[in-house]
């Protein structure tokens, strides 16, 4: 008959490791990809643009321009449309509650006075600065029938004339137009080449947009070697419009004046201006409107 075994032996025997029951830890997950515990940090963070763009306009507002605001919210991938807004003295107010509910940093308001004059607000939300502009020479896409065509959503290259350098508020322009309508990198709605131009000029003190296609003809067996531009053209796409700057405030929609056009007359002055020269050449006449 065996022996018995003692009770050490036996308590040893049967004592095992027991195995985790918890699952393993997971790592930290980022936007770039998992982060792992003994990755150093690195202290330069990667930037990432987070541009977004609210567009909407006043009531009452004109078809063309109405027209014109939705050629840009074509254009633009990263913006948001939102519904009409009533054009008061609180305005403001307003528009940067909505900017912040929308979750934007940008906003272009199309204002629409007397159904015929077009005021464009471009403003940075919520600490600004932000512009007042006097919109016209406008051309939808509908109406010009142009020849170029680009892919929807695709990345546009912006380019400014030189004189954008020779003054602070061209400069503060340039920059505000350069965030507004650049199309933020890696954008879920963006296609990641570019084939059309945005254009920027300046005439007059008058700022100019144009927007082209960049068109390369080629076949499959014969591809355009990096940087051969002389054998790519730009065909026009449209809209087309003009921007007269007014005011550049502070704040957003308000807030100190940091610059004013002094070259500006207004709308009504020019009509007044109309007026008074009509009667004097022929006072005889009936005068209607």
């Amino acid at each position: 008959m065996g022996k018995k075994r003692k009770h050490s032996e036996t308590t040893q025997a049967v004592a095992q490791p027991k195995k985790e029951e918890a699952a393993p830890e997971r790592p930290a997950r980022t936007l770039l990809g998992w982060k792992d515990k003994n990755q150093v940090e690195d202290d330069s963070p990667i930037f990432r643009n987070k541009e977004k763009l609210l567009v909407t306009c006043s009531r009452r507002i004109n078809y063309r321009y109405r027209h014109l605001m939705l050629n840009l919210v074509t254009l633009l991938p990263h913006c948001k449309k939102d519904n009409k807004v009533e054009s008061k003295e609180t305005k403001g107010a307003t528009l940067n509650e909505l900017v912040e509910l929308k979750n934007c940093s940008s906003c272009l308001f199309f204002e629409c006075r007397k159904h015929k004059d077009l005021y464009l607000w471009m403003a940075k939300c919520p600490n600004g600065p932000s512009v007042k502009f006097l919109v016209s020479a406008v051309h939808t896409m509908e109406e010009l029938k142009l020849t170029g065509n680009h892919l929807q959503g695709s990345r546009p290259i912006l380019t400014f004339s030189a004189n954008f350098e020779k003054d602070a508020h061209w400069k503060l322009l340039k920059e505000m137009l350069l965030q507004i309508f650049e199309t933020p990198k890696d954008h879920r709605k963006a296609k990641p080449f570019h084939d059309h131009v945005f254009v920027f000029s300046i005439v007059d003190d008058h700022i100019w947009f144009r927007n082209y296609q960049i068109s390369a003809h080629h076949n499959e067996s014969d591809k355009l070697p990096r940087g051969g531009l002389d054998k790519m053209t730009l065909i026009e796409v449209g809209p087309r419009f003009c921007l007269n700057p007014i005011k550049i405030f502070g704040g957003s929609f308000g807030g100190p004046t940091l610059y004013e056009n002094p070259l500006y007359v207004s709308p009504n002055q020019v009509l007044a201006n109309i007026f008074s020269i009509y009667i004097y050449n022929f006072p005889s006449f009936p005068l209607t409107i």
